[in-house]
């Protein structure tokens, strides 16, 4: 199992410790380094400036928002930094819900989220690929444009760039058992939001016959730490703001998951309490349980114990969330 390191996207602005977060990283083996967005900062600005100030550490996106982008702006990035970075790039691409796709994106989500994943990543593909121009009649992305509003004048290209690397991976982030198993049939790999090692049951079937070399992605917090409790707190703080906070009463991805997980009562109260306010009483009803199954947190002889469960699943690579650079030594030896 190959360690990651998690930076997510920015908060009220840029962090001045990503850079030497990641460097420290690289110098301790990390594989990979992994940015974020959400409607703030863009995943693949950080990313660029981190490849400046790396050699030899992977760059990924996890995630990517789909509804940013069209798929050939999206490949365009892609080839761009893969290019720039010397073949480092991992591109990782997430669908979103509702909440964020209409209101911060401004446009539908599709009704069939499927098939509008299954067109993008074929976009992509077909132009990471140049074998010729890209075309596809989809429903939700075609190529040519071909709309009742088009002007008919749109022409199949392919990029005047060649790319580094036909074969750059593309991971996909995703959440209903239905999406994880077409990931495994389109994608070069998984990036699971949360990842409990004695619950994968919770993805249905699509984990049994994975094709060979497929990489499952986890992101966890991590923090060597005295004190269990307080440890989970910056757990509970993320679970309470995405159960609660990212998706509606009635479609939110993130409380459904949390449901299939076994905590179906709690992520109902979690986003009633969140839509009413009580935001500090959302992160209180969070269970340390729930936030304990899915992170490592704890002294480190804990976590060296709970890290062999990760290691025994499909796990390939754990992208570790932390700012803390002791943290991250502690998990590169115990790994090592």
């Amino acid at each position: 199992m190959r360690l990651g390191l998690a930076l997510g996207y920015w908060g009220r602005g840029p962090s001045v410790d990503h850079v030497p977060l990641a460097q420290e990283a690289e110098r301790l083996g990390y594989h990979s380094v992994w940015t974020a967005e959400s409607w703030g900062s863009d995943a693949f600005t950080p990313l660029t400036w981190i490849a400046a100030r790396t050699s030899r550490i992977r760059l990924g996106t996890a995630v990517a928002q789909m509804a940013a982008r069209s798929p050939t702006t999206t490949a365009m990035h892609a080839l761009t930094l893969d290019h720039l970075s010397g073949g480092r790039l991992m591109l990782g691409l997430g669908l979103s819900g509702p909440q964020v796709v209409e209101g911060w994106y401004g446009r539908p989500f599709p009704r069939s989220p499927l098939t509008a994943t299954r067109e993008y990543v074929d976009v992509v593909r077909q132009v990471l690929r140049r074998e010729g121009p890209v075309e596809l009649d989809g429903r939700f992305h075609s190529h040519p444009y071909r709309g009742a509003d088009a002007t008919g004048l749109g022409r199949a290209l392919k990029p005047i760039t060649h790319p580094l690397r036909a074969d750059l991976p593309v991971l996909l982030g995703a959440e209903g058992p239905k999406n994880v198993a077409q990931t495994t049939r389109i994608a070069d790999g998984w990036l699971p939001l949360y990842w409990a090692p004695n619950r994968p049951q919770a993805y249905g079937a699509a984990l049994d016959d994975l094709p060979e070399g497929f990489l499952v992605a986890p992101m966890a917090r991590a923090q060597v730490c005295d004190d269990v409790a307080e440890g989970l707190l910056p757990v509970k703080a993320m679970l309470g703001f995405y159960i609660g906070g990212m998706g509606h009463a009635a479609r939110n991805f993130h409380a459904d998951l949390m449901a299939r997980m076994g905590f179906e009562e709690e992520a109902r109260r979690i986003q009633r309490l969140f839509l009413e306010g009580r935001r500090e009483e959302a992160v209180a009803a969070v269970p340390d349980a729930f936030a304990d199954e899915i992170s490592l947190v704890g002294p480190r002889e804990r976590i060296a114990e709970r890290l062999e469960s990760w290691r025994k699943g499909p796990v390939t690579d754990l992208l570790v969330l932390s700012p803390d650079p002791h943290t991250l030594r502690v998990l590169a030896e115990l790994n090592s």
